[in-house]
């Protein structure tokens, strides 16, 4: 989801509009706060390439377009409070609960529903409805729109011999449609090589300036070619 280790919001044609600025830091799991030169301008360079990837499969984005280097322009949506964490491989959760090994790829993708960002966000969708966080009907969209978010990522990276493993997506709503509005930056799109371990870093421990760099570095470079 966009929170403010990721993002910060500035104000842009307020009535139809919002900029958003990635900065050049990362909150880590540590909740330290690191700098990277140049890291917004990779998150940016990113997420507007999937975003205008998904459109091409019909997949409704909140993404109008590119401000400058670092700022993306979206339409001014008003954001469910809950986000879709899609898992093709066990995560280390998955992992102790099941007789599986981690990153062993599932044979169906799982979806998991969070609401906050701590490590005991996971909730259901009867928590969903219940709480009024969306519709039934809402939500039944946002899963087929998940499934196929997560056909066409996979099948873009596959092609490249990588795996996805995990996805995170968030939506929101602008003139009563339902958007994909978030986020393909390394924070949220986890993905592994097929066969070389040591090709860039782990996704799921990006606790350095080094380390974010390395997987940022190729998430950009393999949506700039």
């Amino acid at each position: 989801m966009f929170t403010e280790q990721s993002i910060s919001h500035l104000p842009f044609d307020e009535q139809n509009y919002l900029m958003v600025e990635y900065p050049d830091h990362f909150i880590s799991a540590q909740n330290k706060k690191i700098h990277v030169k140049n890291l917004g301008e990779k998150f940016a360079g990113i997420n507007s390439f999937f975003y205008e990837y998904l459109k091409e499969y019909h997949i409704p984005c909140a993404f109008v377009k590119n401000h400058n280097e670092n700022s993306l322009v979206f339409l001014k949506f008003d954001q469910l409070a809950f986000s879709i964490k899609i898992l093709n491989a066990a995560d280390k959760r998955t992992a102790k609960i099941f007789p599986v090994k981690e990153g062993n790829p599932l044979e169906l993708p799982v979806f998991e529903y969070h609401y906050g960002n701590s490590k005991h966000s996971l909730v259901s969708e009867s928590h969903l409805i219940s709480f009024d966080l969306c519709t039934n009907e809402d939500l039944k969209l946002i899963n087929r729109i998940c499934s196929k978010i997560n056909a066409v990522i996979k099948a873009f990276f596959e092609r490249r011999n990588e795996m996805v493993a995990e996805i995170v997506c968030s939506f929101g709503k602008y003139q009563g449609k339902l958007y994909l509005v978030d986020d393909f930056s390394p924070l949220s799109l986890k993905v592994f090589p097929n066969g070389n371990a040591d090709k860039w870093s782990n996704p799921y421990q990006l606790s350095s300036s080094s380390e974010m760099r390395k997987y940022a570095n190729f998430l950009f470079d393999i949506t700039s070619t």
